[in-house]
Formats: structure tokens, sequence, C-alpha cells
């Protein structure tokens, strides 16, 4: 059973995790935690396994790396005053700070490896646990036959973001938006357990019409029609791979399933940084045999 100092600083994360676009003072923290200003700091980074002003100044900075890989058609100036700084060369003095490159050179070659390095420190916090999904929702769904457009990326999952962007793009240029066309990913390989060069992640989006041969590398595929059991994972995706083991692990086993050969897919309900990331939700598919 959680402390009142537990749910008090998991209510301080969320309020830094809901307003990384706005000015968030120690006093403000402190004052909605209720607990005094002077254990405040000692208490959040014994709790995140980072300090207090780290942890807000990464967390506009992730959001701001995304916008910039992702989201180029946002300006340096606008993705700036949305972090929360007051001009672009104070910007790009923080961002190089933290990674190494200005944000032209991240928009231009992002360098994914050393940027996991540094939110690894948030990640794998050990008193983190917002928007824990809700285990036991998990309900079975009929699937309808689904095609989509796929991009496949094959190596290290640090590597993965290159490819997203990429998609991305290629989305773009065929007028293919999230808000018409449903967001999926397949997941063959548990990251934890599988070399990089083996690893397979299919990013991809449904369509209503053939695709033509591209330079993208994009092709076609089909998700099919069939049972599902379905849970909904409420968080960011540094935590969806326990959710994606509860299905797995705790649920289908004490379950009279069987599995279908397809492998477990997810849906992209709401992204970040549109949304912040402990408001994700991201749906998993684990295909069912019909009984």
């Amino acid at each position: 059973m959680k402390s009142k100092v537990q749910s008090r600083l998991e209510s301080a994360v969320a309020a830094i995790d809901q307003g990384s676009d706005k000015k968030i003072t120690l006093d403000h923290l402190s004052d909605s935690a209720g607990i005094s200003k002077y254990h405040f700091h000692r208490l959040f980074s014994g709790f995140t396994g980072i300090a207090v002003g780290q942890y807000i100044r990464l967390g506009r900075l992730k959001k701001a790396s995304y916008q910039l890989a992702f989201r180029k058609w946002q300006s340096i100036t606008d993705v700036a005053f949305d972090a929360g700084y007051e001009n672009a060369e104070s910007f790009s003095r923080a961002f190089k700070r933290e990674y190494g490159q200005t944000p032209r050179q991240f928009r231009q070659n992002p360098n994914w490896y050393s940027w996991h390095n540094i939110h690894n420190q948030i990640e794998n916090g050990t008193g983190i646990k917002m928007n824990e999904t809700k285990k036991s929702n998990v309900e079975t769904i009929d699937f309808p036959e689904t095609k989509i457009a796929v991009l496949e990326h094959r190596g290290a999952p640090k590597a993965l973001k290159s490819s997203i962007a990429k998609f991305i793009e290629w989305r773009k240029l065929n007028k293919l938006p999230p808000s018409k066309h449903g967001t999926f990913n397949i997941l063959y390989d548990d990251p934890a357990i599988t070399a990089d060069t083996d690893y397979r992640f299919d990013l991809c989006c449904a369509i209503t019409k053939d695709i033509a041969a591209n330079d993208y590398g994009v092709t076609m595929k089909i998700i099919p029609a069939g049972r599902c059991a379905r849970l909904r994972h409420v968080g960011p995706d540094h935590r969806l791979e326990a959710s994606i083991k509860y299905l797995i692990d705790d649920w289908f086993i004490e379950s009279d399933e069987s599995l279908r050969d397809f492998p477990i897919f997810i849906e992209r309900v709401s992204f970040f940084p549109e949304v912040p990331e402990t408001q994700m939700i991201t749906d998993i598919y684990l295909p069912l045999l019909t009984p």
C-alpha cells in the first residue's frame, strides 16, 4: 500500500509531466505535494533517482527532441518557446549542453544512442509508477482484417526512432495522417532477450488502397481478422513491456485460451508529444484462436 508521501510525490511528478511546457517552480511543487520545500528536493531525488531541476529540464528537452525529429514542420523557434525558453539561442545552448548537438544538427541527424543513454536516467527511476495500466481490464474482441502499409525496422531498438522519422516522412508524403489512418506496430521480439542484430519491429498504418513502389522501403501487409485479447496501456513506452508481460505471463497463462500464429501487435491511440507521456494510450492485442 502506498504511503502518503509516495502518493504526494507521484502527484508532483504528474504535475511536472502534464505541465512540461509551463514554468514550474519548486515552491509550487512542494506546496501542491504538501511537503516542506526544505525536504522536497531530497525526497524527490530519492523517489525518482534524479534531481527535480534536472527532471524538469530533461522532460522539456525530451518533448523538444521529439518535435525536432518528428514534427519538422515546426520551426526551431516555436519548439524553443514551447519548451519554455525565452528565445532560440538559450534553447540551443541548453539543448547542445545536454545532447552534444544543436537543435538544427539534431533535426538533421539525431544521435539517438546518446539520447537514450541520457533519458534512461528517468526511465530507470525506481520510484515512478505513474498511471499504471489497469491490468484487470482485459477484454476479448473480434479484430477486423486490416490492410497496412509497413516499414520494417530491423536492428537495434535504440535506432528505432530513425525508422519512425522515415515512416512519418513517407506518411506525410502520401497524406496518411494518424487521425484518419490508424497507427499500428507489430512486435516480433522481446528487446530484453533479443540481440540487436536480430530485433524486428514493424511500423504500420492502416490503408484502404494498395501502395506504389517507393524509395522508402514501405510495403503492404495484412493484420488478419480474428479474436484478440486487448489490454489498454496508459503511460509511457518504457513501461509498455510490463503490460505486455502481464498479458502473456499472467492473463493468458491463467486463461483457457489458445494463441493464433500471429505476433502481438499494438495500436497507438494517442501520441507523445501531442499528449504527456503519462497520458499516452496504447492498445495491446494478443491474437487468439476461436474456441
